[in-house]
């Protein structure tokens, strides 16, 4: 099976180093199922072309024994090595990984540039009209080409075969383009090689994250991604609805946080005022404005609301915003009018792609950091990464940390025991294990901190949200 991805950037080469694959290599990598070979068909500054040939070997499909190939005579008779299946998104992902993934060492200024790129799959195979190829990739910016495969060249009045050549047309980011194979690529086929199980219906919204949930077939895409298992997909429907309507919460003019209702305190306090939203915002601005910074990064700056809090302070001559949703960065550029600002303001101001547990240079020479409600959407694990991008590589002199406070659940009577505040959410501290943490994390990297609450505090579960603000010593 044979995919192709051509690009006419000046200079087309940049493809190599987002692909990590150089171009005057040929590359082979040896798979579970078979072999993959990277190689470069066309390679000039005007056009390259990369092209990822897999080989897919028939014995080891037969000791596979997987639920397609249950009959002996399908275990020897198929196609599974000459079209485009699943064995081609499981190569993708683990060959152009990192490109994938939207990272890029070398020129990480590409990642976030959308490139004008040709994909071209060989032979796709469609359970399904030529139609739905167009109904499933159209929706995504895609220009389609599609020519069908006869069943046999040398016998035309044998009809045609449900497999087709299909070549897309995009200006877009490449991890994009790789991403929508990945997922898309299994749905026209129906069929998977190995099991679906949970760790699939994650796969299925981790990447399809920012797209699937707005897409007009998205119902198919889901069934289909998940082998038709019917309580996976019951329960990615659901979970796209509810990324769709906190997207569409976004991209409103209501500037309100999607904050659990308050309630009054035990010591029966009046309804604070302001969201609760406002008043961390104006607590970070706050530290940040004493700090005498006048850099400043946002990590994890989603819609761009604490960005537009900072541009009304003239201390702040240069503000960065980063967020590892593209998405995000686009209703952030969006709210905050950055293409109608005046040069003055604009030329402050600086939105980029990126993650928090990989190493970014461009992360910098800042003089403080905000960091907020951001931390507790990591995966534990990937906490240790955080704190040496932070810490010790970007090492800002100020860092403003913020992040919920788990015992001061117990005020919204909306909100189940034992669940939290959202379903994005890979832990919540309380207030003992965010300082153990803070104070480990400051002694190891030469920093001090101190906690403040932010909004009103209740005499036994603290406040609802906290702070840590870390200083270089």
């Amino acid at each position: 099976m044979l995919l192709t991805i051509t690009t006419t950037h000046t200079p087309a080469t940049d493809l190599g180093y987002l692909l990590h694959k150089h171009p005057d290599r040929c590359q082979s990598f040896r798979l579970s199922f078979g072999d993959a070979h990277v190689v470069y068909p066309e390679m000039s500054p005007e056009r390259t072309t990369v092209a990822l040939l897999l080989e897919v070997d028939p014995v080891a499909l037969v000791r596979g024994k997987h639920r397609e190939q249950s009959s002996l005579l399908g275990s020897y008779v198929n196609d599974r090595p000459f079209v485009a299946s699943s064995f081609l998104s499981v190569a993708l992902a683990q060959i152009f990984g990192t490109a994938m993934a939207g990272r890029c060492k070398d020129r990480p200024e590409l990642v976030a540039q959308p490139l004008p790129l040709v994909a071209r799959i060989e032979a796709l195979p469609v359970r399904a009209s030529e139609d739905f190829v167009r109904r499933i990739f159209e929706p995504l910016g895609y220009t389609v080409a599609i020519t069908r495969r006869p069943l046999d060249d040398h016998f035309p009045e044998w009809g045609e075969s449900p497999y087709f050549t299909v070549e897309l047309s995009a200006t877009i980011r490449l991890s994009e383009l790789l991403t929508h194979l990945y997922v898309l690529i299994p749905v026209f086929d129906n069929a998977k090689h190995y099991f679906v199980g949970d760790d699939e219906l994650e796969k299925l919204l981790s990447n399809g994250a920012g797209w699937l949930a707005d897409h007009p077939e998205k119902e198919t895409i889901t069934r289909r991604y998940l082998r038709h298992r019917s309580s996976l997909y019951r329960e990615a429907l659901a979970r796209l609805v509810e990324e769709e309507a906190v997207e569409e919460t976004a991209l409103s003019d209501d500037s309100s946080e999607a904050e659990p209702p308050q309630v009054t305190s035990h010591d029966s306090q009046p309804r604070e005022t302001d969201s609760l939203h406002q008043q961390r915002h104006d607590a970070v601005v706050e530290i940040l404005r004493k700090s005498g910074a006048r850099t400043v990064v946002d990590l994890g700056c989603g819609d761009g609301r604490l960005i537009k809090q900072l541009l009304k302070e003239r201390q702040f001559e240069n503000i960065t915003g980063m967020d590892v949703s593209f998405r995000s960065l686009e209703i952030a550029n969006r709210k905050l009018r950055i293409d109608r600002l005046p040069s003055f303001q604009s030329q402050r101001l600086r939105l980029l792609h990126g993650s928090l547990t990989y190493r970014d240079d461009r992360l910098a020479n800042f003089d403080a950091a905000a960091v907020v409600e951001v931390v507790e959407h990591l995966d534990p694990p990937r906490l240790a990464a955080f704190e040496k991008v932070l810490f010790e590589f970007a090492r800002p002199k100020t860092i403003v940390l913020t992040t919920p406070n788990r015992e001061y659940n117990v005020k919204w009577e909306t909100l189940p025991a034992g669940q939290f505040r959202h379903s994005d959410h890979r832990f919540e501290w309380t207030r003992q294990e965010f300082e153990d943490w803070a104070n480990r994390v400051a002694g190891r990297y030469g920093y001090s901190v101190r906690f403040l609450p932010i909004g009103s505090v209740d005499e036994i579960v603290g406040a609802p949200s906290q702070m840590g603000v870390f200083n270089r010593d």
